[in-house]
């Protein structure tokens, strides 16, 4: 099935002018062109990678030489798998590092619930560290080693 840039927008919620711009910017380099952009379903399927390795941190440059790469064919294969696995990494670490700081926010809603409780923050203060706190502590070290 084709489809206008207008219904790719409305079912996607991306901005016409952003599509157009991916365009432009050679991500779509497969996008049918009869004086119409008209999308297919496969160009669907390159809109949502394009968006997936945009919330990655990819610039459109790097999203770009992935598109290259696409075009190239097999040849490519290992590199585009190597692309992946690195900004799997990145995802992992930052969702590990967004984990850490949940753990922290739930530890202090619990912390003033107990104390908006008890009438005071006295039953609670300085009584366990915070979640994390070494690693913290230690992470300047870390990075200096």
């Amino acid at each position: 099935m084709e489809y206008t840039i207008q219904q790719v927008s409305k079912m996607t919620g991306i901005p016409s002018s952003t599509l157009r711009f991916y365009d432009k910017a050679g991500l779509l380099p497969f996008l049918s062109r009869g004086g119409y952009r008209m999308f297919s379903d496969l160009d669907l399927g390159s809109i949502q990678i394009i968006q997936c390795l945009k919330k990655t941190g990819l610039s459109i440059d790097q999203i770009r030489l992935f598109t290259e790469w696409v075009r190239e064919g097999d040849a490519t294969l290992e590199k585009r798998r190597e692309l992946f696995r690195q900004q799997k990494k990145e995802i992992e670490n930052r969702i590990k590092a967004l984990e850490e700081t949940l753990d922290v926010v739930n530890y202090k809603c619990a912390y003033y619930d107990e104390a908006i409780a008890a009438g005071t923050e006295k039953v609670v203060f300085g009584r366990d560290p915070l979640p994390h706190s070494e690693e913290f502590i230690h992470a300047g070290v870390k990075e200096e080693a």
